[in-house]
C-alpha cells in the first residue's frame, strides 16, 4: 500500500482499530431485564447482573486487543433514548409509532418535554465511574453519549413538536438549553475520570439521505439552515472544554436489528458542514456499503483531525474480504493521509438492545479481522 508518509500507531484516541462502542447484550443481562420488566427482580437486582456482564466484557475487549474499551451500553436500551431521559424536564413517552428501518420498526418510544431542559445529576455519571474502575489503568475507558443535535431532532418529531413549542416558543432559548445542560452532563463525566468522550450523532446520515432531504423540502425545510443549527448545537456543547478531554464524533446511518435508515446518499451535501466543526479530535464515518458514497468529502477534514473509516459491517457476522478493504483505504489515502485515518465496524453491535443479527463469537472475530488489518499497515 502506498503511503503519503511513514505509517505510525497512535497513543490517543482514537487508535488504529477501534470501535463504536456497543455490544450484543449476553442472555444472562436479556433475561435479568426481562424479569426486571415483569416484577420477579429488583433494580438494585438487575444492576448486579449488568456489573457484573460489564467486567465480563471489559476482560473480553481487552482479550481481543482494544485500547479504548465501554460498557457496551449495558445499561442502556436505547443508544441515545436513555440519556435523554436522565435530563432535567424530559420524559419518556410511549407514540403510536416507533423509528422506521429498512423491512423493520423499532420499538415506539421517544423523549419528550415535561418542563425547561437541565442538568441536575444523571445516572450515566455513575455508569461511568464503575466502567472507570473495572477498566483500570492500561486501557481507555471511553464514553459514550448522543449528540446535542440529536436531542433537537428528538424534541422535532412530529409527535413531540406542539410540546416542544408550548414550553419553548422561543426556539433560541431551546439552543441554549441543551447546550448548557449537556456541557454540565460532560463535565460530569470529566470530573468522574472521562478522557474519552464519544458523540453518537444519526442526523448526519439523515441530512446525507436522498429521501429525507426530498421529505424535508417538501415540508418547507431549508435543509442548509437546519444543519447550520445542528452543527452551532454541537460545536457549542464541545466549545470551552478540558484540553485533555478527547472529543469524537460518530455519525450513523441507522442500526437497528441489521437493518438501516433511508435510502442512502455520500457525505458530499454535508461535508464541509459537519466537518467544519471545532473541537472534535475525529470522526467515525460509515463506509460499509455504496449507500455511503466516495471518499471526496473526506478532503474537508481538517489538518489535526483522524477519520475513522467504517468499512467493516456490524450488521452481520462474515467477515469482509481483506484485499477489498486495503483497495479501500487506499481509495481514502487519495483524500487523506493515511496516519489520519484509523478503523473501526461502521456502527455499534448492538444500538438497541435487540442487537444485530450476528453471533457474539462473530462480533470478537469480526474486531480480531480489523486488529489485524490494523497491524499490518500501522506497524
Amino acid at each position: 500500500m502506498s503511503t503519503q508518509t511513514k505509517p505510525t500507531k497512535r497513543t490517543v484516541t482514537p487508535f488504529r482499530y477501534d470501535i463504536v462502542g456497543s455490544f450484543l447484550r449476553p442472555q444472562a443481562l436479556k433475561e435479568a431485564r426481562a424479569q426486571f420488566q415483569n416484577g420477579e427482580i429488583t433494580a438494585e437486582q438487575l444492576r448486579e447482573v449488568e456489573s457484573a456482564e460489564i467486567i465480563k466484557l471489559v476482560q473480553k475487549q481487552k482479550e481481543v486487543g482494544l485500547q479504548a474499551v465501554t460498557d457496551g451500553e449495558f445499561r442502556r436500551s436505547w443508544w441515545h433514548l436513555d440519556f435523554f431521559w436522565g435530563l432535567d424536564g424530559v420524559e419518556r413517552t410511549i407514540v403510536d409509532q416507533g423509528y422506521q428501518f429498512n423491512g423493520a420498526q423499532s420499538r415506539p418510544e421517544t423523549a419528550r418535554l415535561t418542563g425547561k431542559v437541565g442538568y441536575s445529576s444523571h445516572p450515566f455519571v455513575s455508569h461511568y465511574a464503575f466502567l472507570k474502575e473495572v477498566a483500570g489503568e492500561d486501557v481507555v475507558a471511553r464514553q459514550s453519549i448522543p449528540a446535542a443535535a440529536q436531542f433537537l431532532f428528538e424534541l422535532d418529531r412530529a409527535e413531540n413538536q406542539e410540546s416542544t413549542q408550548a414550553i419553548y416558543p422561543n426556539r433560541e432559548e431551546l439552543v441554549t438549553d441543551i447546550a448548557k445542560a449537556y456541557k454540565a452532563a460532560i463535565l460530569a463525566l470529566y470530573e468522574a475520570g472521562c478522557r474519552s468522550l464519544q458523540i453518537d450523532d444519526c442526523t448526519w446520515g439523515a441530512l446525507c439521505d436522498e429521501q429525507f432531504m426530498a421529505f424535508m423540502k417538501q415540508a418547507g425545510v431549508n435543509v442548509a439552515e437546519y444543519a447550520n443549527e445542528f452543527a452551532r448545537l454541537n460545536e457549542e456543547v464541545v466549545s470551552g472544554l478540558p484540553d485533555d478531554l478527547v472529543v469524537t464524533t460518530h455519525v450513523c446511518r441507522g442500526n437497528y436489528v441489521s437493518t438501516y435508515a433511508g435510502v442512502g446518499g455520500g457525505y458530499e451535501p454535508i461535508a464541509q458542514t459537519l466537518l467544519g466543526i471545532d473541537n472534535y479530535s475525529g470522526y467515525y464515518l460509515e463506509f460499509d456499503t455504496e449507500r455511503a458514497g466516495d471518499f471526496k468529502p473526506l478532503r474537508s477534514l481538517k489538518d489535526n483531525q483522524q477519520v475513522v473509516l467504517g468499512l467493516f459491517s456490524s450488521k452481520f457476522g462474515e467477515l469482509e474480504n481483506k484485499a477489498d478493504i486495503l483497495k479501500r483505504i487506499e481509495e481514502a489515502t487519495q483524500y487523506v493521509d493515511l496516519n489520519r485515518i484509523c478503523l473501526s465496524p461502521q456502527c455499534g453491535f448492538a444500538s438497541t438492545e435487540e442487537g444485530n443479527h450476528l453471533t457474539e463469537e462473530q462480533q470478537w472475530r469480526k474486531l480480531a479481522f480489523i486488529k489485524e488489518i490494523a497491524e499490518e499497515i500501522w506497524k
